[in-house]
């Protein structure tokens, strides 16, 4: 069997995981199942600030013109967001609205 060459110019570059991440969060339900899973992280609770920063990039929300709609100091708000971030309660709430998303309590799951 004949061996097939591909020249260098001829693949094309693979969509990078952030980009393809991003494109998906697009989507209000998947966005939502992101958040959802990443609150549920209770060892490491600097993962659903993540996903809060990730929602808002995909939703086309840089931290500038998030703070412009949540009425939050842009400096704030990137330390707020950041993995060493301790939001308060009325900013998070400020944040995910703007998103379009509010928080929820649900009863944990007996083991």
């Amino acid at each position: 069997m004949a061996r097939e060459t591909v020249k260098r110019d001829q693949i094309q570059p693979s969509a990078s995981y952030k980009m393809e991440l991003l494109k998906r969060l697009q989507k209000r339900k998947y966005a939502e199942a992101y958040l959802a899973a990443a609150m549920e992280d209770e060892e490491n609770p600097d993962v659903f600030l993540l996903a809060v920063r990730d929602v808002a990039e995909a939703h086309g929300m840089g931290m500038t013109k998030l703070a412009g709609k949540t009425g939050l100091n842009r400096v704030n708000l990137y330390r707020t967001l950041s993995s060493r971030g301790n939001p308060k309660m009325d900013n998070l709430n400020a944040i995910l609205s703007t998103l379009g998303f509010r928080l929820t309590v649900k009863l944990k799951k007996a083991s």
